[in-house]
């Protein structure tokens, strides 16, 4: 950019005038136009135009954003105008008319700090170039005719124009009226200024115009639908009013209610066939009488419909160090279990759009699984809701029944999601596996649709009969016995199991959970009742005979309504519960101790066996008589043990010369296995070992080691397989205060679930073969062994 001095002239006879860049306006050679000057350059600048000879350099920016431009921010060719006349307006703005004098290519922009001007070189507006006369012809009747379509959309348009562009024969007269009246692009414009041939300026403003009438048509069109749409919603509007007037007028109350409805309605935002639907139910209202039985029908039908929580979410940030507390605090031990939920929280922190994880808990009664979907729920800061399935055996309990029948109410997924006020709650399918199916049909088959991801976007009742979005809902079932629940159903939910809790475990739930939460509903305080931990352990043992805690719980909360009517009473005003006491707080003993082999013995053996509410020792007993072969199986065993049994018998006969053991025993002798407790049923493979190692003793003679206990699965070679419940099995041996426990050496990873107290107390003998388990636990020279638990030491050698 240059300067020059204020002494240079701005003559007709020079080539340098005063500029004005112009925003969004082109200027033509003699067009008359007006326009508005708001900066302080361009006032200045005409001013100074004013002064010396009233000629102007009217040039147009290529952004209109600009407000310093230089001579890069505006076109090369523009127009020299003459100013006819200039009223200053408030605010130093400046309204300028000025007419078109001649085109002109920029050849230097000057700015000189106060004004603009600029050094310019005359064009000529039209090309001397010879036209073809027929092309010439058809380019005007073309733009006549988009011109004429243009003026359509202008009302306001002079008739007397557009009689003269259609009237017109000279091609550069057409242009220029077409061009000087028409509200064009201000980058169109300068290109129809820049373009001499006079062909090549009508064809680009043919094109020009057929592309403002295509987007004048469309505008048009949309302004019609608008229209149309909003003077059918007043209509309506004014139709329903006149309506509810009436009525008031005739003393029919209805009015003010169906016009709630109607508002209501329209308030919840649903799509245009679902607010058709309501709407007609509505309307039907209106016109019935008010104490009709199908007034109250439909009444109890929008109060339903209207009563869901339609579009309203739950916005909670998850934390997994929140998260994490709360499942610390809520429960004790389940650390795979806390794992698991732990990782499903994480992926609905990352990505809470995500759909189709549906957790099934699993586990015997009693153990928290309820309590661990509240956890859930508040580390999601979800809305809770629970849905108890237990001995529900019709489908319209879930899917709910028709309105037309009487008494006839939406299902309980519908009632869940009222309940929790929210359309993205956590649901709890409480007892999924004790759904019944009868003549009324299959309710787990309905539930197929609200558990799968792909279909529960719009469930639809039977009751409410709009569809309502489930996907964003978090669904959580619960379940005792995995195998009631149908495949299909099953399919769409991971099981998590969680195991029953070992003697340990419950102590611990007891002293830190159970006992202050009794105190609390009892309103004792810590001082008034202290409960020994001696005490809890015999509770556990001998009180209560459970997978969860619930019967454990009863019995502490008896000790506190005890405690507590003798504090009331005035007989103490602090209670101590010892463990020697408890017979006079809770009655005998209601269960015995595991039995055991107390003393080594010839032919009993310690088993362990896994049960639903825990393990337990269970000595398996041998005697062989004098007889003919028979082999005879009692204590109520299942299949699997009987042929465990058999195995067992054809396993000694193969190994009998190595333990001194007569090879027709079979033939000569009757063989007779027992499991005490013949009431309680028994099966299973795992007790395959435990019959080999009693019948070896009982044939060879040699004792069996008093502390230890054993479980493995066996085959005809003598291989030891694995088997499971480890852990329960391993808690039930440390409380008979067992001190060496035989295992199948492929369950030696399965250590890592067991208790630590557990694993310090017991040495583990991993066994791969029978010989290692009967070098382990037979006694060759029968020797007086003092029972108890070995040195850590021992323990250790063994192990490895």
């Amino acid at each position: 950019m240059e300067q020059t001095r204020k002494s240079d002239k701005n003559t007709d006879n020079g080539n340098i005038f005063y500029a004005v860049a112009m925003r969004g306006l082109v200027a033509f050679p003699k067009m008359v136009m007006h326009f508005d000057v708001a900066r302080q350059k361009s006032v200045d600048s005409i001013e100074m135009a004013l002064k010396e000879g009233g000629k102007l350099f009217l040039v147009t920016q290529h952004e209109t954003y600009v407000e310093n431009p230089k001579a890069t921010d505006v076109y090369k060719v523009g127009v020299v105008a003459e100013i006819k006349q200039v009223l200053k307006l408030p605010d130093n703005i400046m309204k300028v008319l000025v007419e078109g004098v001649y085109k002109a290519s920029l050849i230097r922009l000057i700015d000189d700090g106060e004004t603009l001007k600029a050094e310019v070189k005359r064009m000529p507006t039209y090309s001397r170039a010879k036209v073809d006369e027929v092309e010439t012809e058809a380019l005007m009747r073309s733009v006549k005719d988009v011109f004429e379509r243009y003026s359509q959309y202008f009302p306001k348009m002079p008739k007397e124009l557009l009689t003269s562009v259609m009237t017109q024969d000279d091609p550069y007269k057409l242009f220029e009226a077409v061009t000087f009246n028409c509200n064009l692009n201000y980058r169109d414009k300068q290109t129809l200024l820049e373009e001499t041939n006079i062909l090549n300026k009508l064809s680009v403003l043919f094109a020009c115009l057929s592309s403002e009438v295509e987007i004048l048509e469309l505008e048009n069109l949309i302004n019609e639908q608008t229209k149309n749409s909003i003077d059918k919603g007043q209509k309506e509007y004014y139709l329903r009013e006149q309506m509810r007037i009436i009525q008031e007028q005739l003393g029919e109350d209805d009015g003010d209610e169906v016009f709630e409805y109607i508002n209501d309605i329209y308030s919840l935002k649903l799509d245009k066939k679902n607010t058709e639907k309501l709407l007609k139910e509505a309307d039907k209202l209106g016109k019935l009488p008010p104490s009709s039985q199908e007034a109250f029908v439909i009444k109890n039908y929008l109060d339903t419909v209207l009563d869901l929580p339609w579009n309203k979410y739950t916005k909670a940030k998850i934390s997994m160090d929140k998260a994490e507390d709360i499942l610390e605090k809520d429960h004790y031990g389940l650390k795979k279990v806390k794992e698991r939920i732990l990782e499903f929280l994480a992926v609905h922190m990352l990505n809470p759009e995500i759909k189709g994880q549906i957790i099934c808990l699993a586990g015997p009664p009693g153990i928290g699984k309820t309590s661990i979907a509240k956890s859930i729920a508040k580390a999601m800061g979800r809305k809770y809701a629970r849905v108890s399935l237990g001995g529900v055996r019709d489908e319209a309990d879930i899917r709910g029944h028709r309105k037309t029948y009487v008494g006839a109410m939406p299902g309980r997924i519908i009632t869940a999601l009222q309940q929790a006020g929210s359309a993205n709650p956590l649901i709890l399918f409480d007892e999924i596996d004790k759904l019944c199916s009868d003549i009324k049909g299959d309710p787990s088959s309905a539930m197929l649709e609200v558990l799968d991801s792909e279909q529960n976007n719009a469930f639809r009742d039977h009751f409410i009969e709009v569809p309502f979005d489930l996907s964003k809902c978090v669904f959580i079932t619960t379940a005792n016995n995995v195998s009631a629940i149908p495949a299909p159903l099953l399919d769409r939910m991971e099981l998590i199991e969680l195991p029953s809790y070992t003697a340990e475990e419950k102590f611990h739930i007891a002293k830190e959970h159970l006992v202050p939460k009794q105190l609390k509903e009892h309103g004792l305080k810590g001082t008034q009742l202290k409960i020994e931990d001696a005490a809890i352990h015999d509770i556990i043992q001998y009180y209560t005979k459970e997978a969860g805690v619930r019967t454990l719980e009863r019995s502490i909360a008896s000790l506190c309504r005890k405690a507590a009517k003798k504090i009331a009473s005035g007989d103490a005003k602090r209670v101590t519960v010892k463990a020697k006491e408890l017979q006079d707080w809770l009655g005998v003993k209601k269960y015995l101790p595991d039995l055991l082999s107390q003393k080594d013995q010839v032919g009993v053996v310690n088993g362990l066996a896994w049960t639903s509410v825990g393990g337990v020792l269970m000595p398996l007993e041998v005697i062989v008589l004098k007889g003919t072969g028979k082999i005879e199986v009692t204590g109520s065993l299942g299949d699997v043990m009987k042929e465990s049994a058999k195995i067992a018998v054809s396993y000694v006969r193969s190994v009998a010369d190595k333990y001194g053991i007569d090879p027709d025993f079979y033939k000569n002798n009757d063989i007779h296995i027992h499991a005490p407790e013949g009431a309680v049923p028994k099966d299973g493979p795992s007790a395959g070992v435990t019959m080999t190692t009693a019948l070896v003793s009982a044939l060879s003679g040699m004792p069996v080691r008093a502390d230890v206990a054993m479980t493995g699965e066996i085959t005809l070679h003598g291989r030891v397989l694995p088997i499971g419940g480890l852990r329960e099995k391993t808690m039930a041996a440390y409380k008979a205060e067992i001190g060496t426990v035989i295992i199948p050496v492929a369950n030696k990873p399965d250590l890592e679930e067991v208790d630590d107290v557990v694993k310090n107390a017991i040495e583990f003998v991993y066994a791969d073969d029978l010989a290692k388990v009967l070098d382990t636990a037979l006694i060759k020279q029968p020797v007086k062994r003092r029972r108890g638990r070995p040195a850590k030491n021992a323990s250790a050698a063994v192990a490895n």
